[in-house]
C-alpha cells in the first residue's frame, strides 16, 4: 500500500460494489429496451439495419429487434389532406380551388413505398400528382362550363389522380372539390350574362303567351263565325225542306179549300159586252 493512503473501509467497498451492480443493470436495461419496439395499431413497422431495408416488416404489437436496427412506422390508416390550388380553364380564366383527398397505403406496399420514396411520400408524390391532375383536367373545360359541370370535373380529376397514385402504390380513397372561385371580373360577367338570359327568357315567354292568346282568340272568332254560318245553313235547309214538303203535299182540292177558307163570299165581277155590263163569274171558274 502506498505511503500516506489508507485502505478502503468495508463500507466503502460495499458501496462501490452496489454502484457497479446498478451501472451494469442500467446498461442491461438500456440494451434490453433497445431490443424491444412497439408498432401502433394501423401502422406497419419497416425494419432497417444500418439504413438498409430488411425484407420483412412488423405488424402492430410488441416486437424484438437487434439494438442496431431501426423500425420506421408507416401509417396504413386513411389519411386526409386539403390543398389550395390555382388552375386555368381552356379560355385562360384563372380558377382557385380547395381540393381534398383521402388516401391510404396498405401493409403490402408500405415497405416498397419507404424503400423508393421514404416517409415524406405525401409531399414527394401526392401533392405533385394532385397539382398536375387538377391542372390537366381543368384546362379541358371553359370557365363557364366549370360552373355548370362541377360534378363532372371532380369525377374526371379523381380518375386521373387515382391512376397517377396507383403507379406509386398509393390508393386514392375519395376526393372532393371543397370550393372553387374565379376572378371578380369573370364572376361579374357570368352574373350579367345570367341576368340577360333570364330577361330574354322572360321576354320570349311573354311573347309566346301573347301569341297563344291571340291564336286562341282568333280560333274562337272562327268557331263562332262557323257556328253562325252552320246555323243559318241549317235554318235555310230546314225552311227549304218544309217548303218542299208543303209543295209536294199541295193539290187542286187543297188549294180550292184554302181559297174557300179565306173567301168573303163575294163573287168577282168582270165587264162584258158593249154596254159594260158587270157579269158574275160562275163559282166553278174560280178554281180554274
Amino acid at each position: 500500500m502506498p505511503f500516506g493512503k489508507q485502505a478502503p473501509s468495508g463500507a466503502g467497498r460495499k458501496f462501490g460494489a452496489v454502484l457497479t451492480v446498478l451501472i451494469v443493470l442500467a446498461i442491461v436495461a438500456i440494451a434490453g429496451l433497445a431490443c424491444v419496439t412497439t408498432v401502433p395499431t394501423g401502422h406497419t413497422g419497416v425494419v432497417t439495419t444500418f439504413g438498409s431495408v430488411e425484407d420483412y416488416t412488423y405488424d402492430s404489437g410488441v416486437h424484438f429487434k437487434l439494438p442496431w436496427q431501426r423500425v420506421v412506422m408507416m401509417d396504413n390508416r386513411i389519411q386526409k389532406q386539403t390543398v389550395d390550388l390555382s388552375c386555368f380553364s381552356s379560355d385562360i380564366q384563372e380558377v382557385t380551388m380547395v381540393y381534398t383527398v383521402n388516401y391510404q397505403i396498405n401493409q403490402a406496399n408500405a415497405q416498397n413505398i419507404y424503400r423508393s420514396i421514404g416517409t415524406e411520400y405525401y409531399n414527394t408524390v401526392i401533392v405533385p400528382c394532385i397539382t398536375e391532375s387538377t391542372k390537366v383536367i381543368t384546362a379541358q373545360y371553359t370557365a363557364e362550363n366549370l360552373v355548370g359541370q362541377r360534378a363532372n370535373l371532380a369525377q374526371a380529376i379523381e380518375v386521373e389522380l387515382a391512376e397517377k397514385l396507383k403507379a406509386f402504390n398509393i390508393e386514392l380513397v375519395s376526393t372532393s372539390i371543397e370550393d372553387m372561385d374565379f376572378t371578380d371580373a369573370f364572376t361579374t360577367a357570368v352574373e350579367e350574362k345570367q341576368v340577360a338570359q333570364q330577361n330574354k327568357l322572360r321576354a320570349e315567354t311573354e311573347a309566346e303567351r301573347a301569341k297563344i292568346e291571340a291564336e286562341a282568340d282568333a280560333a274562337v272568332v272562327r268557331i263562332d263565325a262557323q257556328a253562325e254560318a252552320d246555323a243559318r245553313l241549317i235554318e235555310a235547309q230546314a225552311e227549304a225542306e218544309a217548303n218542299r214538303t208543303i209543295a209536294e203535299s199541295l193539290n187542286d182540292q187543297i188549294l180550292r179549300n184554302r181559297f174557300y177558307d179565306v173567301w168573303d163570299g163575294v163573287l168577282p165581277k168582270v165587264t162584258g159586252g158593249s154596254g159594260g155590263t158587270l157579269i158574275d163569274l160562275p163559282l166553278e171558274d174560280l178554281g180554274e
